[in-house]
């Protein structure tokens, strides 16, 4: 193993931690709530893309997620889950 491989349970641990620690409140709701439901079950391409989406800004990924402005096509349905979250609750 290299130093730069990371092994799944760290990935998982330090995506649980990036979706918890928001810039903004709301966001840390409602990615924490996806992780926590997801985040295990996910294979390695969503958790890339999962991973990529966290790097967005705060205040783009609130409205996407709350469809006030529509999410870019490569992470509209990883988007729609997030949404879905808080509304199957």
């Amino acid at each position: 193993m290299t130093e730069t491989t990371e092994l799944h349970e760290h990935r998982l641990k330090r995506l649980k931690m990036r979706s918890m620690r928001r810039g903004i409140k709301e966001m840390d709701i409602l990615l924490t709530a996806y992780a926590d439901a997801n985040l295990p079950a996910m294979d390695a391409a969503k958790l890339d893309l999962y991973d990529q989406m966290l790097h967005e800004n705060d205040q783009d990924l609130y409205q996407w997620v709350t469809g006030q402005v529509a999410a870019p096509s490569s992470y509209e349905a990883l988007i729609r889950e997030v949404a879905q979250t808080h509304q199957t609750k």
